[in-house]
């Protein structure tokens, strides 16, 4: 994997650049739609090309080895194979899915051990084991294993889980740096910073970091609950010390306004369930502000979902037919939504991307994140 910085706005630390992968090339700033099991909820893989026009997709170490599991997976050629996407992947290593069941798991030394949420069989996750695995997945970009911290967090337990972390990904690079792809093209591995909410700690953690001279690096442990201005003053810390040659990547952020203060920021790559999910719900974010299709106020309304955004979806259905497809419980009400969602998504970082190339980005970013967050 290589990056090729294009340019980077004259007035903030926004950055244009290009991913290339053994998939396909990336235009940064992006969002990656998250597909934790091997598919975009709702979202079919044509779909996601030639609506949401989506560069990468995410799957995610934990659940594609629960299911459909290694043996699958392999046989068919790895995940690109399996699920049909031609483009770049990128897998999280589990650590967040690790944080998420404190109630079934325990961390240690050699790694962590827990029970699935499917049957609550016993595993072990290890740095070397989910290097192994991910190299099964066959993704272009592999994530270290790391332990996600919870926010708030006591010091104290910030800095023992940091310096594990920082074991840890020692033993990713040793096992990923002696082993191969199983696929016949290369993938990369990205480390990831750490250290909660506490500025000497995301120091420490991103100069660490920035010395293992990987392809590209990850920012982990943020938008776990702390208020923005905190994630983005981290974010800022670490931002200005990772290397600049390198894509910097936030991981599980955010909402609109989120992805565009963090651009400004200088980071090139996001993701979150948060375009997919919402939409399930009835919650759609439009060039104009946030909606809530399933309210009476739309049940009349017969112009297209969003104009302005372009696509077939977004212009071809009223706002008043998916609120009719919510109410009924139609399967295809939250298709729709998702769709529309994660092409909202991918619009705005492209436009993000075209202020930054014109050297405009910092004016049309002030004016958006207030447009882009109005309730409708």
């Amino acid at each position: 994997m290589t990056f090729d910085l294009v340019t980077q706005d004259p007035h903030t630390k926004a950055r244009a650049g290009v991913v290339h992968t053994a998939h396909g090339a990336i235009e940064t700033p992006i969002f990656m739609p998250v597909g934790t099991v091997g598919t975009v909820k709702a979202v079919q893989q044509r779909d996601l090309k030639d609506e949401v026009q989506a560069q990468i997709i995410l799957g995610n170490t934990y659940h594609l080895y629960l299911r459909p599991g290694l043996e699958v997976l392999s046989k068919a050629g790895g995940l690109h194979k399996f699920n049909g996407w031609d483009r770049p992947i990128l897998t999280d290593s589990g650590g967040y899915q690790v944080y998420s069941l404190s109630g079934t798991r325990k961390i240690k030394e050699e790694g962590v051990k827990f029970r699935s949420h499917i049957d609550g069989s016993q595993h072990l996750f290890s740095p070397e084991g989910v290097m192994d695995i991910q190299r099964t997945i066959g993704a272009d970009i592999i994530m270290a294993f790391d332990e996600c911290t919870p926010w708030p967090c006591e010091y104290d337990y910030a800095a023992r889980s940091l310096d594990m972390t920082h074991r840890w990904l020692k033993r990713c690079i040793a096992r990923f740096d002696s082993t191969e792809g199983h696929y016949g093209y290369q993938q990369t591995l990205f480390p990831i910073v750490q250290g909660s909410t506490f500025k000497d700690l995301r120091v420490r953690s991103a100069e660490f970091i920035a010395e293992q001279g990987r392809e590209g690096n990850a920012i982990g442990g943020l938008s776990v609950g702390e208020p923005a201005e905190m994630m983005y003053e981290m974010t800022e810390i670490v931002c200005d010390i990772l290397p600049k040659d390198k894509p910097r990547y936030l991981m599980g952020v955010g909402t609109p306004a989120n992805i565009l203060e963090n651009i400004a920021l200088g980071v090139d790559m996001f993701d979150c369930v948060m375009p997919t999910r919402n939409a399930r719900n009835g919650m759609l974010f439009t060039t104009q502000g946030i909606m809530n299709v399933t309210n009476k106020k739309w049940a009349l309304d017969f112009e297209p979902i969003d104009a302005e955004l372009g696509g077939h979806v977004s212009t071809f259905y009223s706002r008043s037919y998916l609120r009719h497809l919510f109410q009924s419980k139609e399967m295809l009400g939250p298709q729709l939504a998702s769709i529309h969602n994660l092409s909202f998504y991918l619009w705005l970082v492209k436009q993000a991307r075209e202020q930054i190339l014109a050297g405009t980005f910092r004016e049309w970013k002030e004016k958006m994140v207030k447009q882009v967050m109005t309730r409708l």
